[in-house]
Formats: C-alpha cells, structure tokens, sequence
C-alpha cells in the first residue's frame, strides 16, 4: 500500500466540516464520488467498529482508533467484505489506516485526509478524492 495524503481549504467551522464529513446524508454525497452509493455503518466512538459498504455492497470494516470530534478520526481498516459485511473478501485495505485532521484559524478549517491505498487503485484514488473533497466544501460552505 501507498500512503496518500489530499488537503483542502473551507470557509466553515470545524464543527460545520465534521457534520459534513460523518452526517449520512452528507457522507453518502461526498464518499460517493469515491466509490458510489458508499455510506458507513456503526457509530463513531473511539474503539467501536464501521463498516463503509459501496453501493455494490463491497466493504471495509474499521476500527475508531482515535477521536477527538470535531479535529481527528483515525481508522484502521480490520477487513475487507462483501455482501454488506457479511463474508470476507480478499483483502485489499486490511491493514490500513486512514485519518481525516480539522485545524481553523483566521475563519478557515483545513481538512488533511491522509489514507493507505492498494497500488492499483492509486490512479484511481488520484482523481476520486480531490472530487470528493470539493464536495465536502461546498457542502460545508452551503449548507
């Protein structure tokens, strides 16, 4: 895996970007753009586990690592599934970790969302995610 990192400047609160970035109405528009249909299961604490399952049902189940709402969320992916988190599938993302970090100042958050990546879908990731961090801009600034 390539570790792979995109950053993006909003005009909103952190609190603003965080609802953004976990609401599942929010989520599911952002994360599709990724991979479409992709919404998480679960809640986000610290030491539970969400499963994000694309619209083909394929997925990830991860671990929360870290939380601090509203500044950072680390996950590590435990295992890729199929089937809504139903069978296992080769993996893919196991073993990776991905991290989404707010700061603000001077009215701006800065997200950094830094991930592990499989080689093969590094093209892939390259053009998906500046997308989907645009869409978590203008959802922020908008809604």
């Amino acid at each position: 895996m390539k570790e792979m990192q995109f950053k993006i400047k909003i005009n909103a609160t952190r609190e603003k970007v965080w609802g953004t970035l976990w609401r599942d109405k929010t989520l599911r528009e952002w994360a599709g753009l990724v991979d479409p249909g992709t919404y998480m299961a679960g809640e986000l604490n610290e030491g539970n586990t969400v499963q994000f399952i694309s619209g083909e049902g394929y997925g990830v189940t991860s671990l929360v690592a870290k939380l601090v709402p509203n500044e950072y969320i680390l996950f590590k992916h435990q295992a890729d599934t199929q089937d809504k988190g139903l069978y296992s599938r080769e993996d893919q993302w196991t073993g990776g970790k991905e991290s989404y970090s707010l700061t603000h100042k001077d009215g701006i958050t800065t997200l950094v969302m830094t991930f592990d990546v499989p080689t093969e879908l590094e093209q892939v990731m390259s053009s998906s995610y500046p997308k989907a961090l645009q869409r978590v801009k203008e959802l922020s600034e908008n809604n």
